[in-house]
């Protein structure tokens, strides 16, 4: 009975529901929202919207402005001589305007669209992937502070034995029954445990701290932390990086079709007006406004010089994307399946632990009672007391670290 007593107020903290109360779950999504790279988030949706709205100019018409200025070696001439007309001069002058309006463009202007859109939602992704490494160091602050709270607790509990038996010892040192020296053993052994608990306390407000920068959220002594009930879950992994890879294939394939689309011919609409000398009456050599517009062909042939290599390229990208998730995923399942074995044993050590600590505090009642009776010595007394403590400190040290492998277990497959 006393053994589950003592479980029960290690552990009782952790499923308290105060006004105060916080979960692992909430500091994750409270340190994602606080951490300064998600402005890096909005950033990306303003680039986003600027180049899909500059490659969807793509479909207003667009105007061109130009001139030029020649000196040639020879020109046309008549060969017969006629009144009011002079020989056109070598030296050429040329100032224009022209609006195209395209009528096929082989869809470069969608692909274009699709491909910036996709680049956008990949960058996303890429900062999911990095926020989502904060959950790591969540963990270790998060269990950390579990952690020190039981050993806070037992250090406590260890000294209210220590006192009750200082109290004996004192009370048989006024009646002649027991030497002073072993009251001072009691009470140096006593400060010594207040030594351990001023140790754990600091470390303990450190990580409070830290924790509290990363979700800014004050996280004081009042704040409960409440440890959660968690299995290990499905074996799926659901990691970020892997809808990364998803995306970045997605990317590539929009490459491929852009890669298509600007070999294709264009045909266009156009207008263009201008003044120069001279205009498009060639037998007038003097400046003129002029005028042309009509239905335009272009075809860049040039493309299909470098195709070929463009999409092997792509093709080299795609393996190499394929290698990389085959990677992760091989690394995540070592990593998941080392996580499960390590679950697996910390089980089976906390069921010794509850073993171990029924035996310990039995040794130790039955020195409490040989101390009063000035059986044994305090050194005696207090060599049992710390092999009992040392005893909860291991159940709460593995059933802190199992808390942590199943946290590890669960940021590695993604739940």
């Amino acid at each position: 009975m006393r053994i589950l007593a003592i479980s029960i107020f290690l552990f009782s903290f952790a499923s308290v529901r105060g006004q105060d109360t916080i979960t692992v779950e909430e500091c994750y999504e409270r340190a994602e929202a606080n951490y300064p790279l998600v402005a890096q988030r909005s950033l990306i949706e303003k680039t986003r919207g600027y180049t899909v709205e500059n490659a969807l100019k793509g479909y207003l018409p667009q105007l061109t402005i130009g001139g030029q200025a020649t000196y040639q070696s020879d020109v046309t001439q008549i060969p017969v001589e006629m009144p009011g007309v002079e020989p056109l001069s070598k030296d050429q002058y040329r100032i224009f305007g022209e609006i195209s309006q395209n009528l096929y463009h082989g869809g470069t202007v969608r692909q274009q669209k699709r491909a910036e859109e996709v680049n956008a939602v990949v960058e996303t992704q890429k900062l999911d992937v990095d926020i989502y490494q904060l959950r790591d160091r969540i963990n270790d602050l998060f269990f950390g502070i579990l952690l020190m709270k039981e050993q806070i607790a037992q250090s406590e509990l260890m000294k209210n034995d220590l006192s009750s038996a200082l109290k004996k010892v004192q009370a048989g040192i006024q009646h002649g029954t027991a030497l002073r020296s072993q009251g001072d053993i009691l009470q140096a052994e006593l400060l010594r445990i207040d030594q351990r608990i001023i140790e754990l306390q600091s470390a303990e407000a450190s990580f409070r701290e830290i924790l509290g920068m990363f979700t800014d959220h004050l996280v004081g002594n009042s704040t409960i932390l409440a440890k959660p009930e968690w299995t290990t879950g499905s074996d799926a992994i659901r990691r970020p990086e892997l809808n990364l890879f998803g995306l970045q294939k997605q990317g590539i394939e929009a490459n491929r079709s852009l890669l298509s689309a600007r070999k294709k011919p264009r045909i266009e609409l156009f207008l263009q007006g201008g003044y120069g000398r001279p205009a498009l009456n060639m037998l007038e050599n003097s400046f003129d406004f002029y005028y042309v517009g009509g239905i335009r062909f272009n075809w860049l042939l040039s493309g299909y010089y470098t195709f070929r290599r463009e999409n092997e390229m792509l093709d080299l990208r795609q393996q190499s994307l394929d290698v990389q998730k085959e990677t992760f995923l091989f690394n995540t399942n070592l990593t998941r399946n080392q996580h499960d074995a390590e679950i697996a044993k910390l089980q089976r050590l906390i069921q010794v632990d509850d073993e171990i600590i029924v035996l310990r505090m039995r040794v130790m009642e039955t020195a409490t009672a040989q101390l009063e009776e000035g059986v044994i010595s305090a050194n005696d007394y207090i060599r049992e007391v710390n092999a009992a403590d040392q005893a909860k400190q291991n159940r709460a040290l593995h059933e802190a670290q199992r808390l942590i492998a199943q946290a590890k277990y669960r940021f590695t497959t993604g739940q």
